[in-house]
């Protein structure tokens, strides 16, 4: 998941899209009606009270026959990589102190591996939760897959998703998992980033023992992929290359890519979501947040490329055999908020890219995913605010893209603006061209753009500590120009933005020239996490969000000429938001003390909609 940008200081985002701000035409809210052509006749006939009842069904995903294959299994693909060690180091409890390990001459021994964990000094960590082992599933009774009663009002529309269109739901690890000082995970920044008043990533959805289950509600809902992360600091505890690999954790995402495909579903896999290892960062050097804080995350660390492509080609080696889709980083805007740390990502992803399709010869689909609140101009008839889109949106998504997608600079307003950015050199921009198969972009809402009061050009001539609007520039509103919200509000930042989101699509396929994957969208409904459990599952403003963006992804295939590829829901169920459970983004609710999930009338209404628009032939 991801959180916004607005208000924040200091965030070294960049970009170079388009010179041109995209509009796409006004599409009428009044719907097409037939007239009457007689005066209405009244009659009399039988009553009942079953003269609207319907039942149906979630088509569930039916049991694979085959298994497809997109690379080298494990004993031909480490031919292609170093040699690697592997190990276990067990748990680590409170009370539990590096003196009781009698390893201490190892330096990646159980001693050297407790003592980050002592060093860490978690605050509140008193239990692991219910379940200290991989729970079985069990059948998700039939009662449960009755669809809710529909609203009144819905999509409208003549449109089907192309074949290889991928629709699915994510999670990630942090947020779902839990056990996070279990089976050899060591310390990630997302421990100590959320102040300690605030609730941990200690336990959250016990997912780590709980997949299985996961895996069986999200297939008898009949969801076709699943997008989950791996945690670096579990496959590679000491991180760096050269460290032993987790044989455990080796094991157990083993197990759940093989959950997933044994379920019929699909498995899409993220690299980084966040997570970083924490000893990239000194625990003195963290900026905590009430929410989240915003930190540089070890990305400008000096080894951090080489770390990185290092436990990319880990992951590669032992599971891009079965997994068609990957993702290198999720949002690194947010934490990368400085020149180094967005060269660095940069780099790093374009080498295990490289390594993906050049020396595996893997024939899935590798690529990178970002974040932003689409910049649209306040008054799109002003040429300042039209410039101040273009800014914003340029150097939150240029800054990565135009080397990644487009083999070129950095845009010119990073390079004239941001602290120590420098350009890359002409074989650096060779290497890294067209180096992702598809532009991921995770667009929850957008953002009503106008110029600073003083400018622009002078504002880029302060500092962060200066102006409060330093690097962009530019002011970020949810009003338009009339007063207006920009649609209908969430918990959070979130706001109901569909037409702009058809016009964010069109803007992305336009600039960066590659297939657009959604790869997070989702609304946390106002004040869910206070009603009662049944008004929570009756979650219609999260049905309206989704139905709303689906079909605009439609219009945008149809009508604009955009290659969508994908759209995958944020979350499959509500899960720690980074400090927070009261923004429940989840398409199911979870009881927090007995960890039981129920789905919500938004999860239905999504895949409906799409199942709807698979095999119906015009």
């Amino acid at each position: 998941m991801r959180y916004t940008i607005l208000g924040i200081t200091g965030l070294i985002a960049a970009v170079e899209a388009q010179e041109i701000f995209h509009t796409t035409k006004g599409h009428s809210a009044r719907s097409q009606c037939t007239q009457a052509t007689s005066s209405p006749s009244y009659y009399f006939q039988p009553f009942s009270y079953t003269l609207n009842e319907t039942v149906r069904y979630a088509t569930s995903m039916p049991s694979p026959t085959t298994t497809k294959t997109y690379a080298p299994a494990y004993t031909d693909a480490v031919k292609h990589f170093t040699s690697l060690s592997t190990t276990t180091w067990g748990n680590w409890l409170p009370g539990q102190t590096v003196i009781s390990a009698t390893d201490t001459d190892d330096p990646f021994g159980q001693a050297a591996w407790s003592s980050m964990w002592q060093a860490a000094d978690l605050q509140n960590y008193t239990t692991t939760g219910m379940y200290s082992t991989t729970v079985s599933p069990t059948p998700i009774p039939t009662s449960e897959l009755v669809l809710p009663p529909s609203d009144y009002f819905g999509p409208n529309d003549c449109y089907n998703f192309p074949d290889d269109f991928v629709f699915g739901v994510a999670g990630s690890a942090a947020q779902i998992e839990g056990a996070i000082a279990l089976e050899g995970r060591s310390p990630s920044l997302l421990e100590k980033l959320v102040a300690d008043s605030r609730p941990k990533d200690y336990v959250t959805n016990e997912n780590y023992y709980l997949y299985k289950q996961d895996i069986q509600r999200l297939a008898a809902m009949g969801v076709e992929y699943y997008s989950f992360t791996i945690p670096w600091s579990r496959i590679l505890p000491f991180v760096h290359p050269g460290t032993p690999v987790n044989q455990q954790a080796i094991d157990h995402y083993d197990d759940l890519i093989n959950t997933i495909l044994d379920a019929g579903m699909q498995p899409v896999v993220t690299m980084l979501h966040f997570d970083s290892p924490l000893m990239f960062v000194a625990s003195d050097n963290i900026t905590k947040h009430p929410d989240i804080g915003y930190n540089n995350a070890g990305y400008q660390n000096e080894t951090f490329v080489d770390a990185f492509v290092n436990y990319g080609k880990v992951l590669l080696t032992h599971f891009a055999d079965r997994v068609p889709i990957w993702v290198t980083f999720n949002e690194p805007l947010l934490y990368a908020f400085n020149f180094q740390g967005v060269d660095n990502v940069v780099h790093a992803h374009s080498q295990v890219y490289k390594f993906y399709h050049n020396e595996l010869k893997a024939k899935g689909k590798l690529g990178i995913k970002f974040n932003d609140n689409f910049g649209v101009p306040k008054d799109p008839k002003n040429s300042s605010h039209v410039d101040a889109a273009n800014r914003f949106n340029e150097m939150q998504l240029g800054f990565f893209g135009n080397p990644i997608f487009r083999g070129e600079q950095y845009p010119k307003s990073i390079l004239d603006t941001m602290p120590g950015a420098k350009r890359l050199n002409d074989s650096e921009l060779e290497y890294m061209n067209g180096t992702s198969d598809f532009f991921g972009i995770d667009p929850y809402t957008a953002t009503v753009v106008s110029p600073a009061d003083e400018g622009i050009q002078a504002c880029s001539k302060n500092t962060a500590e200066s102006n409060s609007l330093f690097p962009y520039c530019v002011k970020q509103e949810t009003e338009n120009i009339y007063g207006w919200n920009i649609g209908y509000r969430s918990e959070s930042y979130v706001y109901i933005t569909p037409t702009y989101f058809r016009e964010y699509l069109l803007y992305l396929w336009n600039t960066f020239r590659h297939p657009v994957f959604v790869s997070e969208f989702g609304f946390p409904v106002y004040g869910e996490a206070d009603k009662d459990l049944p008004d929570q599952l009756f979650d219609s403003p999260r049905s309206v969000y989704y139905l709303s963006f689906m079909s605009e992804i439609l219009k945008s295939i149809y009508e604009d000429g955009v290659h969508v590829m994908g759209a995958l829901a944020w979350s499959f169920v509500d899960n720690w938001e980074f400090g927070d459970y009261s923004a429940q983004f989840g398409i199911q609710v979870v009881n927090r003390t007995t960890q039981q999930r129920h789905y919500k009338k938004s999860f239905f209404d999504l895949v409906d909609f799409v199942k709807t628009r698979q095999d119906r032939k015009d």
